[in-house]
């Protein structure tokens, strides 16, 4: 029986753990904090709940999946919530509720960009194939050319709209700017704006009016919770308040890990669920593998960073679960985050109000807002420390006038702001990019970090800083693909990959082919 050590009880780290154990290997799991989740973790201010990081879950047919493999149930752990609808959006001047219901969707754009929805039935169509190609790219190892060469990956080529925007894409489909936006948002989480994005993140949006989108009772911080309850029924020790000071290297293989406190922990393998940057930057320290090291990392493109407001109000505002409003520039927006990296005055903003779905985040007749204003990452030498308070106050202001919030900053009963100084310094977020590693073309499939991280035998990577990409279900699947790596080396039977769901929460008619003249 092989001793493997995961660093980071993020859930990428604890997915891993929970597959590893199962088939066998004696697991133990090492976390900085004194609590579960990294990223995916609650945090408690006075009687209101929080999630810190992720609010809500999409392709959750593939979490369920992670759960059978371990023989679980994840609904003997998890209350789920499917939302409907799914979340609004605010522009300037107009307001388009997305929903799942595809005879609602129909009208709602219908209402609100009159002449697209002839559209919107062929984007459903066209990236559901679109979906098919590509899923197999993200459910196996990419750590060479020869794999760019298989049949999966040469049929999913023209899927990747190489040389095409996002935008370009989208406006196939749409003959409004601000309804192509609607189908674009979630771009900025990958590091990119949706005018440089590959159009084949065009399926980013599309899971979500597929499959619907969740959210867990308790917040989305009880997925992980979860996940350490069955590790806990495997007997596998989770390690709090253990930081790993550095990983043991000795030639070419990871000898294991030397702890804060002195100890040194041997292990046959390591996993690492540390964030990628720092990882690379503070636990391996100048690793073997030359493009990997500290002075190259900082020359790769990271995502956004993320201003964080936890409000904790006496009150209860007319808000969907999810909102989203759109700067009023929104390209000069996405531009002054991802490329001057200068602080917009003229901000994009996500809110979760997620009282309307749970009740027991917040006691009765109060509410929790989680605020996320997208901002630039720590490379933009922003003095967080000097501006902290003025920018808090821009938010709580423009939430009030755009959103109609009225007398927000009144009803605040706690509090907690949250920056990108404060995502490096306190959760090693690498420079503050709070979604890792961007995801250029340049930075994906074999051009990402490799789920086995050579030239170490015997390291391996999960989380959103390797293949297959961030966004929870992609980590789930990089655990996946790890452990199966080391199952397969080992000569175990490796875990089985079930095909895309066939069945969607729509039904839809068939529309004419493509035809330039009708957008």
């Amino acid at each position: 029986m092989k001793k493997i050590s995961v660093v980071g009880a993020g859930p990428g780290g604890l997915t891993a753990a929970i597959l590893l154990a199962n088939a066998g290997y004696e697991v133990e799991v090492f976390e900085k904090e004194g609590f579960i989740g990294g990223r995916t973790s609650p945090i408690h201010i006075g009687d209101f709940t929080f999630d810190r990081g992720p609010t809500f879950v999409n392709m959750m047919y593939l979490i369920k999946e992670i759960f059978d493999l371990a023989d679980r149930n994840l609904e003997d752990y998890v209350e789920l919530v499917e939302l409907t609808p799914l979340y609004d959006l605010i522009y300037n001047t107009k307001r388009l509720t997305v929903t799942s219901d595809y005879e609602q969707m129909i009208s709602n754009i219908e209402e609100v960009f009159p002449g697209n929805t002839a559209g919107y039935t062929r984007y459903l169509q066209e990236t559901h194939k679109k979906l098919e190609a590509l899923v197999p790219l993200l459910q196996k190892k990419m750590d060479s050319i020869t794999d760019l060469l298989s049949i999966d990956a040469v049929k999913a080529l023209p899927e990747l709209e190489i040389g095409k925007s996002l935008m370009q894409k989208l406006a196939e489909y749409f003959n409004d700017e601000e309804l192509q936006l609607a189908f674009t948002f979630q771009s900025k989480y990958l590091g990119m704006s949706p005018w440089s994005c590959p159009g084949a993140f065009s399926i980013l949006s599309y899971i979500e009016q597929a499959y619907g989108v969740f959210h867990i009772k308790g917040g989305v911080n009880q997925l992980t919770q979860a996940m350490a309850t069955v590790l806990e029924e495997m007997n596998v020790k989770i390690h709090l308040n253990t930081p790993v000071k550095e990983v043991l290297k000795t030639k070419k293989k990871v000898a294991g890990l030397l702890l804060e406190n002195g100890d040194i922990i041997y292990s046959d393998d390591v996993v690492i669920n540390a964030d990628f940057g720092y990882a690379m930057t503070k636990l391996l320290k100048e690793p073997l593998a030359s493009k990997w090291t500290p002075e190259k990392v900082k020359k790769k493109q990271f995502s956004c960073s993320t201003f964080m407001l936890y409000l904790g109000l006496d009150t209860q505002y007319d808000l969907q679960h999810h909102t989203i409003m759109f700067a009023e520039d929104y390209k000069k927006n996405m531009e002054e985050i991802s490329d001057t990296k200068i602080l917009s005055e003229d901000m994009s903003i996500y809110i979760q109000n997620p009282v309307v779905s749970d009740s027991t985040l917040a006691p009765a007749g109060k509410s929790t807002l989680y605020v996320l204003a997208p901002v630039p990452n720590n490379f933009s030498d922003i003095d967080w420390p000097q501006i902290k308070k003025q920018y808090r106050d821009v938010l709580i202001k423009t939430l009030e006038s755009r959103l109609d919030l009225k007398d927000l900053e009144q009803h605040i009963e706690e509090e907690l702001v949250f920056s990108p100084q404060d995502w490096e310094q306190q959760m090693n977020v690498y420079q503050g990019a709070t979604f890792n590693l961007g995801h250029q073309l340049s930075q994906m499939m074999t051009f990402r970090p490799h789920n086995q991280f050579k030239p170490y035998q015997n390291c391996w990577l999960v989380g959103g800083g390797t293949h297959p990409g961030s966004g929870l279900p992609i980590i789930l699947e990089s655990s996946r693909i790890t452990a199966n790596l080391i199952l397969e080396r080992d000569g175990i039977k490796t875990y089985p990959i079930q095909p895309l769901p066939k069945k969607v929460n729509y039904s839809i008619p068939k529309v004419p082919a493509y035809d330039p003249t009708t957008i």
